[in-house]
Order: C-alpha cells, then sequence, then structure tokens
C-alpha cells in the first residue's frame, strides 16, 4: 500500500506563503499522478492541483493559477504544494492523493485517486 503524509501547514496572514509537503511511502510505483485537494468546514472537498509522474505536466484549479505551484522529487517520493499570495479563502485542510492513472484525464476527480493523507491545516487571516 502507499502511505501519504503531508506537512507544513499553519497559521499565515493574507498574501502569506505556506509551502507544503506530501512524503509517500510504500508501493511508491503507483504514485503516477500526484494530486492537492482541500476541505473548507461545511464544504465539499475541492481540487487544487495535479502532476505527472515526471513532473513536467501540471494542472490547477482556477483558484490556484498564477498563485500555487506544485513540484515533486521522484528521489525523496516527496509532492510539494508552494503558496503564495494567500486568501482566507484558501483556509481549508488540505490533502496529498496518489493516483496509479499515468495521464491528467479527470485529475479533478476524487475517485481517481486510490490513496490520500491525513490533511494538513492551513489558516490564513486577514
Amino acid at each position: 500500500q502507499v502511505q501519504l503524509v503531508e506537512s507544513g501547514g499553519g497559521l499565515v496572514q493574507a498574501g502569506g506563503s505556506l509551502r507544503l509537503s506530501c512524503a509517500a511511502s510504500g508501493r511508491t510505483f503507483s504514485n503516477s499522478v500526484m494530486g492537492w485537494f482541500r476541505q473548507a468546514p461545511g464544504k465539499e472537498r475541492e481540487f487544487v492541483a495535479a502532476i505527472s509522474w515526471s513532473g513536467r505536466n501540471t494542472y490547477y484549479a482556477e483558484s490556484a493559477k498564477g498563485r500555487f505551484t506544485i513540484s515533486r522529487d521522484n528521489a525523496k517520493n516527496t509532492v510539494y504544494l508552494q503558496m503564495n499570495s494567500l486568501k482566507p479563502e484558501d483556509t481549508a485542510v488540505y490533502y496529498c492523493a496518489a493516483s496509479p492513472f499515468g495521464s491528467l484525464d479527470y485529475v479533478a476527480q476524487s475517485q481517481k485517486y486510490s490513496y490520500w493523507g491525513q490533511g494538513t491545516q492551513v489558516t490564513v487571516s486577514s
């Protein structure tokens, strides 16, 4: 199986930055596509960003474009989400997810992903 552990969340001021990390262990060969999702209180889980195995192809939700950057270091089995220009609307629990599928098709759909981390809290104050 694959285990995913997120870290790097915290409390920041609006306009500030955070870098989230997702460390993967186990059957990492199943991590063809990695994604980040978030869930705010009372809301459904929302797609944020995804990245291909090579790291060359990325996909972002409109809310993340221009502000967030997803990257990965396969040698370290780690995926990152650099978040800049944070807004209060970004406040949520952020989850890392792994998919065995080798394309970015349907990356915004939770059903694509087989493994999920426990989440890390991001709070943006104004």
